[in-house]
């Protein structure tokens, strides 16, 4: 060994070039080492991407089925308004119409509960504090009887499919009276 040893020392060509190899190799395995990191990261970042895509698909999926009714809703609301104002205008108390009018109410009944099944709601807010995100305003009015925003008046009732808005509530909206200014007689 000590012969070894002596032979190694003198030949320091040799020593330098296994110095060289060695810091060759550290190097490289750094190299390689870093690569690998990267394609760790990468691999991880396409597994995120992946499940993001098919997280993705399945709310598009889900809105596509929960929402896949509304252009036919949409259709369908008038009807359901004709038959609301064909019962509000019919009167009650004229017999040759009674048939008529109870086919109206069983029709429309019909027609509310099979809306109902598919989570088509109606919004009828008459009495309720104006939203502006469900309603829309098509007038105001003086009033003293109700607090102010109040829904007085619901001219067509506003839908909601799935709990998003269809179509909203046409309304008529109270107001504060306005303050009576003393008249021209009771100043002098």
């Amino acid at each position: 060994m000590a012969d070894e040893q002596t032979l190694d020392d003198q030949n320091p060509a040799a020593n330098s070039a296994q110095d060289a190899a060695g810091e060759d190799l550290g190097a490289r395995v750094a190299a390689l080492e870093e690569q690998l990191a990267q394609a760790k990261d990468q691999s991880l970042r396409a597994v995120a991407d992946l499940q993001n895509v098919r997280r993705r698909a399945e709310q598009d999926v889900e809105k596509a089925h929960k929402f896949a009714l509304e252009k036919f809703s949409n259709d369908l609301l008038p009807v359901v308004d004709s038959l609301e104002r064909g019962l509000e205008l019919s009167s009650e108390e004229d017999e040759a119409l009674r048939p008529m009018r109870e086919g109206m109410q069983m029709t429309l009944k019909l027609f509310a509960d099979t809306l109902k099944r598919y989570n088509l709601e109606a919004v009828d807010p008459h009495g309720e504090p104006f939203n502006a995100e469900q309603h829309q305003a098509m007038a105001m009015q003086e009033s003293a009887e109700v607090e102010p925003n109040t829904v007085l008046k619901v001219f067509q009732k506003g839908y909601l499919l799935n709990g998003r808005l269809l179509r909203p509530a046409m309304v008529v909206v109270s107001k504060p009276p306005a303050p009576v200014s003393p008249s021209i007689d009771e100043k002098a």
